[in-house]
């Protein structure tokens, strides 16, 4: 990390798991001098490789596109990468796994069965049309409906900060039908009734109680809650606008 003057002392509080030696989990604090530009990813590689080379931790572009340091930022969830130190409104940082998923180690947790409800809802296109000798084509407008929830990253920061998911893993959660809506909603896709009907289940999108919270952790800012609304009422009205968001 690059120090100045303006370098601040930070308690960084992390909740600790070793499946060989601690249960329950316990915290357990650092002291780290960053710079205001740093990231929270920044800092915990500082501990990492600076003061415990045990801590468990995922990263991998570092630059908020590949969603794999998803964690619990002082409460909240967020991709490390993206939070700056200058941002944090104080000089300890909690920092512990996302809810809801297994714990395999310290920050990383099995993110199996986030991808198993992601696959459940089919998430390619489906087309048994002959293929063209081009692309299939679809106007502006029509490109234009689906474009939001073409930007889930699949970090699981959205269905972790589900209150419904922390109550019920069975429930699909809100990226699995964000990823649905991408394809419910393309017009060159021909499998929005079988989506449909998967999601339209107790596990499915009845789960969602409108918390919004979804809406808030998306480190991309997708309307996941707008998306869910969509899917729900494409099922209420048995119709499927390809050219503009339902009013």
């Amino acid at each position: 990390m690059v120090a100045n003057t303006e370098s601040r002392s930070l308690t960084v509080k992390i909740k600790r798991y070793n499946p060989e030696s601690d249960a329950p989990p316990r915290w357990e604090e650092f002291r780290v001098d960053a710079d205001p530009m740093d990231r929270v990813l920044d800092v915990l590689q500082n501990v990492k490789w600076e003061q415990d080379e045990t801590l468990g931790l995922r990263r991998s572009c570092a630059h908020g596109v590949c969603g794999s340091d998803a964690m619990r930022i002082n409460g909240t969830n967020g991709l490390a990468c993206k939070i700056l130190v200058k941002n944090l409104k104080s000089d300890t940082i909690t920092v512990e796994p996302i809810l809801g998923l297994p714990v395999i180690k310290d920050l990383i947790v099995d993110m199996k069965p986030f991808f198993d409800h992601y696959k459940s809802v089919l998430p390619f296109l489906m087309n048994d049309d002959p293929a063209p000798t081009t692309e299939r084509l679809q106007s502006p407008e029509q490109r234009a409906r689906f474009d939001d929830s073409t930007k889930c990253i699949l970090c699981a920061c959205c269905t972790t900060a589900c209150p419904p998911f922390w109550g019920d893993q069975n429930y699909v959660g809100p990226a699995a039908i964000v990823n649905a809506h991408r394809f419910i909603f393309d017009s060159r896709d021909h499998g929005a009734a079988e989506r449909l009907d998967i999601l339209n289940d107790t596990e499915g999108v009845w789960r969602c109680r409108t918390v919004f919270n979804c809406t808030s952790a998306c480190p991309r800012d997708i309307k996941v809650t707008q998306t869910i609304q969509e899917v729900k009422r494409a099922m209420l009205t048995g119709s499927i606008d390809f050219e503009g968001a339902a009013e």
